[in-house]
C-alpha cells in the first residue's frame, strides 16, 4: 500500500508556500521548544480542526482530540488516560493560560449514544468512552416537544459542560483556576455555517461570536 497520494501533495504544498513564510518561526519552535497559552479538547472529527477554525499558527494551540471532546474525571489508577496526561503536561508542564473545550455539531460520537446505534455497544470502545459522559443514575432521554435536532444540539453542548466539570475534579486545574491562574472555557461550532458560540458560564448559555472584535 502507497503512502496517500493527497498527504504527499499537501506536504509539497507546505514545503513549497507556507514553510518558507514561517521557517524561521519552525527553527525558534526546534531550538527553544513549546510555550502555547493555549490548550484546545475537541473532537477527532475531521471537519472540526482546532488549528484551522481559530486561524492558529505552529506552536501557538496544544491540541488533544478524541470522540465528543470528552475530559473525564480525575482517576489516578493503573489505567491508561491519554487525555489525563496531555492535560497534565499542558498544565504543569507548559503551563498553559486557557483551557478550551470545543465541541461542534453533527457529533457522530454524540448521535451515536443518544439513538443507541452500532458500533455503540456495552462491551465495544466507544461504548465505554461515551458511558462516562453520564454519571450514575442520570437518565439522557428526549424532552416532550423537544425535535430530534434539538434533543441532538442539547446533549452536543451538555458535554461541553461535563467536560468542564470532570476538568475541575483534576486537583491541579481546580487550584489554578481558583487562584486565577488558568481559564476554563467552553465553546461550540456549527460546521455547515463555520459559526463559533463561546459559554457564558454565570448565564450556563452559548453565544454567537459572530464578526464581533476580540477583547
Amino acid at each position: 500500500m502507497s503512502f496517500p497520494k493527497n498527504l504527499l501533495e499537501g506536504y509539497r504544498n507546505f514545503t513549497s508556500q507556507r514553510l518558507p513564510t514561517e521557517q524561521t518561526r519552525y527553527r525558534e519552535l526546534s531550538e527553544r521548544g513549546q510555550s502555547p497559552a493555549v490548550m484546545v479538547i475537541g473532537c477527532c472529527d475531521s471537519r472540526v480542526s482546532p488549528e484551522v477554525i481559530f486561524d492558529a499558527g505552529p506552536g501557538e494551540l496544544f491540541v488533544v482530540r478524541n470522540v465528543a471532546n470528552l475530559v473525564p474525571v480525575y482517576q489516578p489508577d493503573g489505567g491508561a488516560h491519554g487525555v489525563s496526561a496531555a492535560l497534565e503536561y499542558a498544565v504543569n508542564v507548559l503551563r498553559i493560560q486557557h483551557v478550551v473545550v470545543l465541541g461542534h455539531a453533527q457529533c457522530g460520537g454524540i448521535r451515536a449514544f443518544i439513538d443507541d446505534i452500532e458500533p455503540l455497544s456495552p462491551g465495544d470502545f466507544i461504548g465505554r468512552w461515551m458511558a462516562m459522559f453520564v454519571k450514575p443514575g442520570e437518565v439522557v432521554e428526549q424532552r416532550d416537544q423537544e425535535s430530534r435536532q434539538d434533543f441532538t444540539i442539547r446533549i452536543e453542548k451538555a458535554a461541553i459542560h461535563r467536560s468542564l466539570e470532570n476538568l475541575m475534579t483534576f486537583p491541579f486545574v481546580r487550584t489554578l483556576v481558583e487562584r486565577g491562574g488558568l481559564h476554563l472555557h467552553g465553546a461550540y461550532f456549527g460546521v455547515a455555517e463555520g459559526s463559533l458560540f463561546l459559554l457564558d458560564q454565570e448565564a450556563k448559555e452559548f453565544r454567537s461570536v459572530g464578526n464581533q472584535a476580540a477583547e
